[in-house]
């Protein structure tokens, strides 16, 4: 067996997409927009829906102000999430193989990544791109959605700390939701 986690990034700017909006009647909604200069959230999610303790999402949150996601920062997150010894707030380590299954972006394939690819291998952990312009192969993918377009209530944020906070929130709420079976539909009587 392996653990197979799919890692990907999103970023949410301040004002987050609005698909409708309840109001008073005859008063019109508005959702003040909030321009995203400088005031974006990108997270980082690993998503591991085959682990036999049920799928779990691992996640990370930075402003701008922390610092861009770059090949060091992801790097740092592979370590985490494949649980290798010596990482600080690694998991336990793992018995098993680590497969970290990756999209095309730039920082996947950057000379770092690339360099510390021996030594991840060398200690259990790999990595498996997934084929361009695929986002559908990535079961990450309708966890962004949903998160953005449904658990943050609040559609436009002031600050880019305000707009972290919420995130973070949302993530924290949406992740151990995905370890719960879904509903079958309903039987014919």
């Amino acid at each position: 067996m392996i653990d197979l986690f799919f890692v990907d990034q999103s970023g949410f700017a301040p004002t987050l997409p609005t698909g409708y909006g309840w109001g008073r009647r005859g008063r019109r909604v508005v959702v003040p927009y909030e321009a995203p200069q400088g005031r974006r959230v990108n997270a980082v999610g690993a998503f591991a829906p085959y682990d036999p303790a049920g799928p779990r999402l691992l996640f990370e949150t930075r402003r701008k102000a922390e610092g861009r996601y770059d090949a060091a920062t992801h790097l740092a997150v592979v370590r985490r999430v494949a649980g290798l010894p010596g990482e600080p707030t690694a998991e336990a380590a793992r018995g098993r193989p680590c497969v970290v299954a990756l999209d095309n972006y730039s920082v996947h394939h950057a000379a770092a990544v690339t360099q510390a690819t021996p030594a991840l291998a060398a200690a259990g952990a790999s990595f498996f791109y997934l084929p361009a312009y695929g986002p559908e192969l990535n079961p990450v993918e309708p966890v962004w959605r949903q998160v953005k377009c449904q658990d943050i209530p609040e559609r436009s944020h002031p600050t880019d700390t305000a707009l972290q906070a919420a995130v973070d929130a949302a993530l924290t709420d949406r992740a151990p939701r995905l370890a719960q079976p879904t509903n079958e539909l309903p039987r014919r009587a």
